[in-house]
């Protein structure tokens, strides 16, 4: 005899077994813009191939299969986490999309650049001004997804950041940081979170601070990187990335790369017709 679906076992990349749940696959489903008849058909076509101890990953490729066969930009938005995770293997692309974020958000912007700390000369990744505020951000990227950011991490950033802030001391000056960040593409452990909050850092990772993580801010402003496209291939999406072109939006502005690739008109029309829909706001 079956199981029913919920007393089904799965595997999530941490090793950890839970439970399956129908509305958390529909949860999923429905953040692609797909419609509700389309999201219950999906979701019922891979309850139905359910075994014990099936992993997250394989419900994620079969949802993700099922998605693309219908509309490729829906298939695109689902994919969105797994392509933050494709901006690596370094963490330099994730940087300038970090800086994008804060870019398309209103800030004065700049990356790599070096503040000079009381004790030592500091590579900060984001310098990111907006009236008031001077931030510094450091960005930590993760190739695995079931790295998390242990507390050890804003812990060394946030040594580096007391180092930079005295070196000015007392002076009240437009250069001096005002808030000091720690950006991830994964999630902070616990005791990350309590570090944070303690020594007044801020904390951004992909689904924190809640409604306002790095998924939010991309679907609130359309910032969809590169690497969501389901039509060009990773040999592709890597030339782009080489370029700093981290965005479709900034693919869009300056489409001539694709002539580079050597691709055909036809195919570039549908390329950008893709990343077209894709940013447009929420």
């Amino acid at each position: 005899m079956k199981n029913a679906p919920q007393d089904i076992e799965i595997v999530k990349h941490s090793g950890q077994k839970v439970n399956f749940s129908i509305e958390k696959l529909k949860s999923s489903l429905r953040k692609s813009g797909a419609q509700e008849s389309l999201v219950n058909e999906i979701s019922n076509h891979v309850r139905d191939e359910l075994y014990q101890g099936i992993s997250t990953k394989e419900i994620y490729n079969r949802a993700f299969a099922l998605l693309k066969k219908r509309k490729n930009v829906f298939a695109s938005r689902y994919k969105l986490k797994k392509a933050i995770y494709e901006l690596g293997p370094t963490g330099f692309p994730f940087e300038k999309f970090v800086g994008a974020l804060l870019f398309y958000s209103g800030y004065e912007v700049k990356t790599g650049q070096f503040l000079q700390g009381k004790c030592v000369a500091h590579e900060v990744d984001v310098v990111a001004r907006k009236n008031d505020q001077n931030i510094v951000a450091e960005c930590k990227f993760h190739s695995d997804e079931g790295h998390n950011c242990d507390v050890k991490v804003p812990l060394y950033i946030h040594s580096r950041y007391r180092d930079i802030l005295n070196f000015y001391g007392e002076r009240d000056t437009t250069e001096k940081p005002n808030e000091g960040w720690v950006v991830t593409n994964t999630r902070f452990t616990e005791d990350a979170l309590k570090y944070g909050k303690c020594s007044n850092l801020y904390l951004l990772s992909w689904d924190f601070p809640k409604e306002n993580g790095i998924k939010d801010r991309i679907d609130h402003l359309g910032l969809y990187p590169i690497t969501v496209s389901t039509l060009m291939s990773q040999r592709e999406k890597q030339f782009l990335l080489s370029r700093d072109v981290v965005l479709c939006k900034q693919l869009i502005n300056d489409d001539f790369y694709l002539d580079h690739l050597g691709i055909s008109e036809k195919r570039k029309e549908r390329i950008l017709e893709e990343i077209k829909l894709l940013c447009k706001n929420n």
